[in-house]
């Protein structure tokens, strides 16, 4: 009866051994996961930056062809990047204003900081650019529009519709 008790105390040490080195090596993979996902992050508001300052140099048509048009009534969410109509999905899906890592998480994207910053930024890019409304300090919404159009967003206009 003793060595079946020492046999089994033996296995249950070499498993909480294999269940120590997994969680190490998963710790280790979140934070490298961690690093890759705000060096991502960063390149990618990088690059919108700068086609933002580049497409300033040019008429307003060649900037419309770029990352984010301005909203106008008529224009499709299918001129936006597939990772916009993403963020305006989610909100259509939700009903309701969003605060960027509920967003996040919704959108099935982590929710460390420096991926939140890096959606924060594109939520912001769209509510500037009439798709989304900004309801009160980092709580966005879609706008409620006077004549909804099926292709875009509603748009707020203080008033009900």
């Amino acid at each position: 009866m003793a060595s079946l008790i020492e046999e089994l105390q033996r296995r249950e040490a070499a498993a909480r051994h294999e269940v120590d080195e997994l969680r190490g090596e998963i710790a280790r993979l979140n934070e490298r996961l961690a690093r890759a996902e705000e060096r991502l992050s960063r390149l990618e508001i990088t690059r919108e930056t700068v086609a933002e300052i580049l497409g300033g140099v040019g008429t307003d048509e060649a900037t419309a062809g770029r990352e984010v048009p301005p909203w106008r009534p008529g224009l499709a969410q299918s001129v936006l990047p597939p990772s916009y109509r993403d963020l305006l999905e989610v909100l259509t899906d939700a009903g309701r204003p969003l605060r960027a890592g509920s967003i996040a998480a919704a959108a099935g994207l982590s929710t460390d900081k420096s991926t939140v910053e890096g959606l924060r930024s594109k939520l912001k890019r769209l509510a500037e650019r009439g798709w989304l409304a900004e309801d009160g300090p980092g709580l966005f919404t879609l706008p409620r529009r006077d004549a909804p159009d099926e292709s875009s967003p509603a748009r707020s206009t203080g008033s009900s519709s």
